[in-house]
């Protein structure tokens, strides 16, 4: 941890869950805020468990939620990074306890769980939060400063690719045709494409989506797209996928006036699963990867002005949520916000099921 405001101890944190959304992106972005303490994590891995401590020595470790729990009294924020099935169950069981909660995405199954958590929450009085890391991407929030410069007039068209190479399916929970495991990349790397294009572009009126298991073995969807039309007018065209042989550009967004293309994605997450931690430099990247910003010829071979990159920025979001329960400050990301995107997520599975463009 950073530190701590002078006189104010910092607030404990209960982490449910020490797979990859627990060990690489919470556990480390929440012992780097200043005022937040790690104080325990579940896990009934012992070898997770192990890990733990030995990451942060000061962290206790148990084995089930129920153990947590039993200690509610002594935490001040939980956080819900186990496998998607158990997201409401646990939040439900956080907020009935009295605690507030932060909830990896997706935040539930469907968008009538995230208004019924919401509900709650507000009920309690209670913070309720959902982990959208990706808004402090880096090339996201290049974007909005570009968008918020008007430097591509209106937008008519946004597209967002998450695509990786991954031919064989590693299998696990995320990989599993159970409806009930909430896996597939819809609801996955799906859930961060949909929650970036509802923030830049508002409400959606129409979806349409393409969804395919292509890889031999797999269960659950690797090979995904959606297309939105917002209310604004602007088309998002989104790509999420395992079987991408050659990766597009992450982000192509054209306008009026210009476009805007960036190959690559932010650095972070490959940082925190290298180990390394927030500090000085933290989210920058080599200029050699800024994307480019004009109108007629393409970026790949020399066309446009270079944009630099805004560093990526992972460590506000935790630095809100402790803002948000210490003085009161906004709730980063509102689980209604979790709900739209919900409610655009569950359009676009009927939308590739039955073959239909669906109206929201």
């Amino acid at each position: 941890m950073t530190g701590t405001p002078p006189g104010n101890p910092p607030l404990r944190v209960g982490l449910v869950g020490y797979g990859l959304a627990g060990s690489v992106f919470h556990a480390p972005l929440i012992a780097a805020t200043e005022g937040l303490a790690l104080d325990t994590v579940v896990t009934s891995n012992p070898e997770r468990q192990q890990q733990a401590r030995a990451e942060f020595p000061d962290v206790r470790t148990v084995a089930t939620p129920d153990e947590l729990f039993d200690r509610a009294s002594e935490l001040d924020l939980v956080v819900v990074a186990s496998p998607n099935k158990t997201h409401v169950p646990l939040a439900t069981r956080a907020l009935e306890a009295g605690l507030p909660v932060v909830v990896d995405k997706p935040v539930a199954g469907t968008a009538a769980e995230a208004r019924a958590l919401a509900a709650l929450a507000e009920e309690r009085g209670l913070l309720l939060s959902v982990f959208q890391n990706r808004r402090w991407d880096n090339d996201f929030l290049t974007l909005r400063k570009l968008l918020a410069e008007d430097a591509l007039g209106d937008v008519w068209r946004f597209e967002s690719r998450f695509e990786r190479w991954r031919p064989k399916p590693k299998g696990g929970w995320r990989e599993s045709g159970d409806p009930a495991e909430i896996g597939g990349l819809l609801y996955d790397l799906g859930s961060h494409v949909v929650d970036q294009a509802l923030v830049l572009f508002g409400p959606v009126t129409q979806v349409y989506a393409e969804s395919v298991v292509r890889r031999a073995g797999a269960e659950a969807d690797d090979d995904t797209f959606l297309a939105l039309t917002h209310a604004n007018g602007v088309r998002s065209h989104l790509y999420v996928s395992s079987t991408a042989a050659q990766l597009g550009p992450r982000f192509r967004v054209l306008g009026a006036k210009a476009g805007y293309v960036k190959h690559g994605l932010d650095p972070q997450e490959a940082a925190l699963r290298e180990g390394k931690r927030p500090g000085p430099g933290w989210g920058e990247e080599d200029e050699s990867l800024w994307g480019r910003v004009g109108a007629g010829d393409s970026p790949l071979t020399g066309g446009g002005q270079v944009a630099a990159t805004v560093a990526g920025d992972y460590p506000a979001y935790y630095a809100a949520v402790a803002n948000a329960l210490r003085e009161g400050g906004p709730n980063p990301v509102d689980a209604l916000e979790a709900a739209a995107a919900l409610d655009v997520l569950e359009a676009a599975r009927r939308s590739a099921r039955d073959g239909v463009v669906v109206s929201l």
